[in-house]
């Protein structure tokens, strides 16, 4: 059994985790080692909600005529980049749950092929955003239900054991990368505009 939890608070609706380690290899695939190791440690729920308002707010700043921007003609646009965060996010969201419920059922790869199977571009900003802040929710809520045991569950994933709590820092770190890309590559550009 995980025993990760630093201290647990018991509300009315169960146990609700506040703060985990982050995993350790071996509790996940090694393709997810780039998204753990930049997630911060933390009380799960507030790393969720903080980097939720972060997105929001910086996604906001650039506008909607902005957020059509490619940096490389081959790159996604800012509504892409968010487009697949959200995809990444439903995916890993429902990889928790199974996990979480110890589903050993084995659940292969996701590609980054979603974002080009659909048009993200054609939707307003402010769609996209109701829609991510919505994802989110799911999120914080599922995570918010999970109790100690749960979160220390695992399932199968690209072949290896990945704990649940190892799927909530990738779905951190996994955004907290896109993130920093778009406000690297996107903004800076878009600054000089």
């Amino acid at each position: 059994m995980y025993n990760g939890s630093i201290r647990l608070t018991i509300s009315k609706g169960g146990c609700i985790p506040l703060y985990f380690r982050k995993p350790q290899s071996g509790d996940y695939p090694a393709q997810f080692e780039t998204y753990i190791k930049i997630a911060p440690e933390g009380n799960l729920n507030e790393l969720l909600c903080a980097q939720e308002e972060e997105i929001l707010a910086c996604f906001r700043s650039c506008g909607e005529e902005q957020s059509m921007f490619r940096y490389q003609e081959d790159k996604w646009s800012g509504k892409e980049v968010l487009g697949h965060i959200m995809d990444t996010e439903r995916i890993m969201c429902y990889r928790l749950l199974c996990a979480s419920r110890g589903d050993k059922t084995p659940l292969p790869r996701h590609q980054d092929m979603y974002v080009s199977r659909t048009n993200f571009d054609r939707r307003p900003l402010v769609d996209l955003l109701e829609e991510y802040r919505t994802v989110r929710s799911s999120t914080r809520a599922l995570v918010k239900g999970l109790t100690e045991e749960e979160l220390s569950r695992s399932g199968v994933i690209i072949q290896d054991k990945t704990t649940a709590t190892a799927l909530v820092y990738f779905i951190l770190g996994h955004a907290a990368h896109h993130l920093h890309v778009f406000r690297e590559r996107y903004m800076s550009h878009l600054s000089q505009i």
